[in-house]
């Protein structure tokens, strides 16, 4: 379920479209190919309402910026954008999700946020099955359906509190 949002005419500078052309070679260690869609969407709309001098500068820079990256941080996955819905919208959803021992199962869980660390997207969410919190690594996801039905649980915790449990700091 995607929403329109309208903004007013916007210029750029070079500067400022340079820097969401760096932030582009950011996306492809950082985002997985539903965002990066998106993503390469807005630039373009962003180039097509840039002077033709800028483009020029544009393109020589982004032939010019190279980001090596480790494997480990290709996402090879789409589903960012999905959870992203269904948590801004507070849908429960039914994921297929294989653990680390290879075992798959599904889940319904209500998703309350997604968080970037130990080198991989991680959706924190309320897991039906076993009644408590718990974190899925996004990339062990196999597929999502969202029935577009509401959380069933009240009340969540909020992520920055269920970030306290993890074995990271931020």
């Amino acid at each position: 379920m995607y929403r329109a949002i309208f903004l007013p005419p916007v210029s750029f500078n070079t500067d400022e479209a340079g820097a969401l052309l760096m932030m582009e070679r950011f996306l492809e260690g950082f985002a997985d190919k539903s965002i990066k869609q998106h993503y390469h969407s807005a630039l373009d709309k962003v180039k097509n309402v840039l002077k033709s001098n800028q483009k020029e500068i544009l393109e020589n820079l982004n032939q010019n910026i190279k980001l090596q990256l480790p494997e480990r941080l290709k996402n090879d996955f789409e589903y960012l954008a999905q959870l992203q819905n269904a948590i801004s919208a507070k849908h429960c959803i039914v994921i297929g999700y294989k653990n680390n021992k290879e075992e798959v199962s599904k889940r319904e869980i209500e998703p309350i946020g997604l968080i970037f660390y130990a080198f991989g997207w991680h959706l924190i969410a309320w897991c039906h099955l076993r009644n408590e919190y718990r974190d899925f690594k996004v990339d062990r996801i196999k597929d999502i359906l969202n029935r577009c039905e509401p959380f069933k649980k009240e009340k969540h915790m909020p992520l920055e509190e269920y970030m306290k449990f993890l074995p990271v700091d931020f």
